[in-house]
């Protein structure tokens, strides 16, 4: 069988994705990759042929600039208007003629890559959406249908008023159910699958690792220097990673136990990490959680302050507030998380929850029998 696999945006929407194609392409059936060229490299690399949506990309340099608090009403229309609206309008010519020319057999795409199923049902083609966000409160009938039904009028198909339509066949949810929000939007098709490795980590000696994750270090304004500030008077070893725009020498020079990379790959790092300190972006959340670590969040947009809230609730993690938060609270929060014991048991329930679901090699066999049936797959995994 061929499957078509899809997101829309970074490695932010493409990482969650990447496993279940593996595992389908390990089972023996074609896969092809179609996305915006940023994760050209990082499907490729992964030994997939890829499909460039959109022209080729020549990234300006950029700059770190000021933080702004993270404001409800401004995601929302963030998801409302470039995702939905305009995005959606704008990627179906492009993914359409591949859906038609290609035929798959089923499409695979990201939950925020409208386009996709919205090609999919235009071509009679059954489609899974793969979750992407942890807590899951950004994509709501309130915030897309209507941008949606716009897009769907234009193409001749009905309107869909209860977003039933981007979960008629199938939904993949790769996290813990009960990370998710208690208000996130499900659909009757959700399966909850684990698509990373779990694992106890063990380390030497007290490890902190600090990110602000791929995208959003450059909108962090002077956060990095106060977090760093709170970590290095911390006893125990500090690793933080930056991004590839920001230079490790601009922070200027720091003491033995503290080391500043651009990049560090998280699963080199939280074998032997004690207390994640992050942004709260989904993918660092899931490698706190695949872990078993607390979590120190300090939101700064996009799906991170309801990610935030979830960790804080199941009690396997803090929250701060990224634009007040000072070094001192920063070491405060940390030196709660290593000594307090109850945030690290809290972190491991949330390991447990997730190694007890079926991994990448089930969702394959439900995108096989999606393939087969064409017809919305079976009985969701319990909540």
């Amino acid at each position: 069988m061929r499957f078509l696999f899809t997101c829309v945006g970074g490695p932010g929407h493409l990482n969650p994705v990447l496993p279940i194609s593996r595992a389908i392409a390990e089972a023996g059936h074609t896969v092809l990759w179609a996305a915006s060229d940023p994760v050209r490299g990082l499907v490729e690399r992964a030994g997939f042929p890829f499909h460039r949506l959109g022209p080729a990309s020549d990234p300006a340099p950029r700059e770190r600039g000021p933080l702004t608090p993270p404001d409800p009403e401004v995601c929302d229309w963030e998801v409302r208007e470039l995702f939905a609206r305009r995005g959606a309008r704008a990627r179906l010519p492009l993914v359409q003629p591949l859906v038609e020319h290609w035929r798959p057999d089923v499409v695979v795409c990201d939950e925020f890559d409208f386009s996709a199923a919205l090609a999919a049902e235009l071509r009679g083609v059954p489609h899974a959406v793969v979750r992407v966000t942890a807590a899951g409160a950004l994509i709501r009938p309130d915030v897309v249908a209507e941008p949606l039904d716009e897009v769907r009028r234009e193409c001749g198909l009905p309107a869909d008023p209860d977003l039933t339509a981007p979960g008629r066949y199938l939904v993949l949810s790769p996290f813990p159910p009960s990370l998710r929000a208690p208000g996130a939007w499900r659909h009757a098709t959700e399966h909850a699958v684990r698509l990373v490795p779990t694992a106890a980590s063990r380390s030497a000696r007290p490890s902190v690792y600090f990110t602000l994750g791929t995208e959003f270090g450059l909108e962090s304004g002077d956060l990095f220097e106060r977090v760093i500030a709170g970590l290095r008077e911390l006893p125990a070893d500090v690793l933080v990673t930056v991004g590839r725009h920001v230079d490790p020498a601009g922070f200027g020079p720091q003491p033995a136990h503290v080391r500043i990379e651009r990049y560090v790959a998280q699963e080199e790092v939280l074998p032997r990490t004690d207390v994640v300190v992050s942004h709260g972006g989904s993918g660092t959340v899931m490698g706190a959680v695949a872990h078993g670590l607390p979590h120190l969040v300090l939101p700064l947009g996009a799906d991170q302050p309801a990610n935030a809230e979830r960790c804080a609730a199941l009690g396997a993690g803090l929250a701060l507030d990224a634009v007040t938060a000072t070094p001192e609270d920063v070491r405060a929060a940390v030196s709660r998380l290593l000594a307090e014991p109850e945030h690290r048991r809290a972190a491991e329930r949330l390991r447990a929850e997730l190694a007890a679901l079926p991994g990448p090699e089930h969702a394959a066999d439900l995108l096989v029998r999606l393939g087969r049936t064409r017809q919305p797959v079976g009985e969701p995994v319990a909540r």
